[in-house]
């Protein structure tokens, strides 16, 4: 069985496209992207879908999310669809990266944000460097150092699709010192592309070197802005996992079903890196490292620095789980009780970001968030290592993260309030537009009536003064003085005296 949940990355919750009973193939698509910074889900197996409701979630809160369960029928079909785009050298960058949108590929070093929308704010900028990243964020993590060593040539043709995208000057490959192997493998890979564009670089092995930021500033001796992005400056990074993701997409069509996940620490029989369907239990991939050994004590997703704490094997994995890691009591143990911070400095000694862990703690305890922006709390990792050097043992990164989602969530409130301030005026200001449209209609109407009743008391005096005018007309011609006999024609004559005759013959008076 397999649980998909709807939210795998940075940003909006994607939208489900599936009803419980319906059958759904490899490759589907099973949850629609919602907004510009979002990523569709897709079917990792084929089988039929049997809920859509929360389920527990790899997530520090330890809340359950909407997720779609698949059962699966073991044919692990994929669905018909149309060939890659193999000629992507022809095709322009726009339907590239909806392509690259549509196979729901986001960041899989551990951030999650989709790629599109990284690769498309990139596009307007002049990106003179393609980095891509192939050193290990954490300690125990070794999935990238695999995928190297396995995938080198799908590795370096998503790195061409990238170079196609951005046109950068100049693109290097960023290895551990100790990833020989892998080093070799990448050496080949590039020897046969015959790109000198591309260059492998070997960074040294002290976390957290695998950090975006940080691992610019060891390759270029540049920093990235402040509450800026490495686009600002010319720069592109991008994890050897997502270029195999974007190879895979575009080369094959093939979406984001499944991904490296290394399985590891003490409370493993058999830590090994396995190629995880998206959706698989972590119960099963611990199953599939031989079960669990004993004293298990805590169940973590990533490494022992930034990872978290489940609360149950039966969360699913997800496009940002790059490793699973049991551990014993001995082998992690858990945090003393806090104690008060005795300002001893080594916090910020070794922070790799160059913030003040201890201004940014006193700000965070007390609520003063608008004072952590000020020391540039966004600025900061979460890499814990100024926990793991504090002697009183305060959970920095706790007190830290809290604060982000606090900021979150007054800056989400603001945005709602004022988008509903927003409708509120546009409301108002309609009504306004309504209420004098409809007075100018009324008073143009009223001008019109009154127009109308003039023009029909005008026409009818008009129609009385002709009628008139006929009449009196009517009269002075009938009205013939018969004395007036001289000023008549013969013909007239003859007829008036024609009825003198008939009257004098009736004995009636002919003057009356």
């Amino acid at each position: 069985m397999l649980v998909l949940p709807l939210l795998q990355h940075i940003g909006e919750v994607a939208e489900c496209l599936v009803t419980p009973g319906e059958r759904v193939l490899k490759g589907q698509m099973i949850a629609a992207p919602r907004g510009d910074v979002s990523a569709p889900v897709h079917a990792s197996s084929s089988g039929t879908v049997v809920a859509i409701e929360p389920r527990p979630y790899p997530h520090p809160s330890g809340l359950p999310a909407p997720a779609i369960i698949i059962e699966t029928d073991g044919k692990d079909e994929w669905l018909d669809s149309e060939h890659g785009l193999a000629n992507y050298h022809e095709i322009e960058a726009a339907r590239l990266l909806d392509h690259i949108r549509q196979s729901g590929i986001v960041g899989l070093g551990g951030a999650g944000f989709p790629t599109q929308v990284k690769l498309g704010s990139s596009v307007y900028h002049n990106i003179e460097l393609l980095v891509i990243n192939g050193a290990e964020c954490e300690p125990y993590l070794s999935c990238d150092n695999r995928l190297m060593q396995e995938r080198a040539a799908e590795i370096l043709e998503g790195v061409r699709i990238l170079q196609h995208l951005l046109k950068p000057d100049n693109c290097i490959i960023a290895l551990e010192n100790h990833m020989g192997a892998a080093r070799e493998a990448m050496q080949v890979a590039v020897d046969n592309t015959a790109d000198r564009a591309i260059n492998l670089v070997s960074v040294p092995d002290i976390y957290p070197s695998g950090g975006e930021r940080q691992l610019i500033r060891i390759l270029t001796g540049k920093e990235v802005p402040s509450q800026g992005f490495p686009a600002d400056i010319g720069i592109l990074c991008q994890n050897v996992g997502t270029a195999t993701a974007i190879y895979q997409a575009v080369v094959h069509n093939r979406p984001l079903v499944s991904r490296i996940v290394t399985v590891t620490g003490a409370g493993v029989k058999q830590p090994c890196n396995l190629e995880a369907l998206i959706g698989t239990p972590f119960l099963d991939m611990i199953t599939a490292c031989g079960g669990y050994a004993d004293r298990v004590d805590r169940l973590l997703m990533g490494g022992p620095m930034m990872g978290f704490a489940v609360n149950t094997d039966n969360v699913p994995v997800i496009k940002t789980t790059n490793c699973i890691l049991a551990v014993t009591r001995d082998e992690m143990p858990p945090p003393p009780p806090e104690q008060p911070c005795i300002r001893c400095s080594k916090c910020t000694d070794v922070c790799p970001a160059d913030l003040l862990p201890q201004q940014l703690f006193w700000h965070a305890r007390s609520g003063n968030l608008d004072a952590a922006q000020d020391y540039n709390l966004f600025d900061c990792i979460e890499c814990g290592c100024c926990a793991y050097v504090c002697p009183s043992h305060i959970p920095l990164v706790q007190y830290y993260r809290h604060s982000k989602a606090e900021i979150w969530t007054r800056d989400r409130q603001k945005q709602a309030s004022d988008i509903a301030r927003r409708r509120h005026d546009a409301r108002k200001a309609r009504l306004e537009r309504i209420k004098q449209e409809r007075a100018e209609r009324l008073a143009r109407k009223k001008q019109q009536l009154g127009s109308s009743e003039d023009t029909a008391e005008n026409t009818r005096k008009a129609a009385i003064q002709a009628a008139l005018e006929r009449v009196r007309r009517k009269k002075a011609q009938t009205e013939i003085a018969p004395k007036n006999v001289d000023n008549l024609t013969a013909e007239q004559q003859q007829r008036i005296h024609e009825v003198d005759e008939r009257r004098q013959q009736s004995g009636k008076d002919p003057e009356q």
